[in-house]
């Protein structure tokens, strides 16, 4: 999704930097790992933020690292909850779980998916969180990713 719509809007996406990382991962990721990934991902947008074209588009964000790390370890690394109020994402896609689970080394938990949307959901609320969950099948969930995108471009340029 992040691919497409940097193409969309002919400008830049940040990959997952975690993805590339656990790709190299030689054993379980670790609590380590994790503040590795956070320090990662934020470093990968720093960069690559000069190269965007009025919009930067990126696949995931640091509260992934909050989410994982709670569900795994209990708690989250206490530079990634000091970080969360200071670093605001503008907007935020929220991929709906309605397309069939396809199996993928970063995914875990294929029976939890609707607890895992449940916890994202609330994580964005507590971050009071400006997000649109995106719904639908192949074309159909492009379309109303950018009509999404869209929307709150409408908004800010009001």
């Amino acid at each position: 999704m992040s691919e497409y719509l940097a193409a969309h809007y002919n400008t830049i996406a940040v990959p997952e930097y975690s993805r590339e990382y656990c790709a190299s991962l030689t054993g379980d990721c670790t609590w380590q790992d994790e503040v590795n990934m956070f320090h990662g991902q934020l470093a990968l947008e720093k960069k690559l933020l000069p190269r965007a074209n009025g919009i930067l588009i990126c696949d995931t964000t640091f509260l992934t690292v909050k989410i994982w790390s709670e569900e795994m370890f209990g708690s989250a690394p206490q530079e990634v909850l000091d970080e969360l109020p200071h670093h605001p994402y503008d907007f935020y896609l929220l991929l709906d779980i309605d397309l069939p689970w396809q199996d993928d080394p970063l995914r875990n938990f294929p029976t939890k998916r609707e607890y895992f949307m449940n916890v994202w959901h609330r994580e964005l609320q507590a971050l009071n969180a400006n997000y649109k969950v995106v719904s639908g099948l192949s074309e159909q969930r492009y379309d109303n990713a950018v009509k999404a995108v869209n929307g709150f471009l409408d908004t800010i340029s009001k």
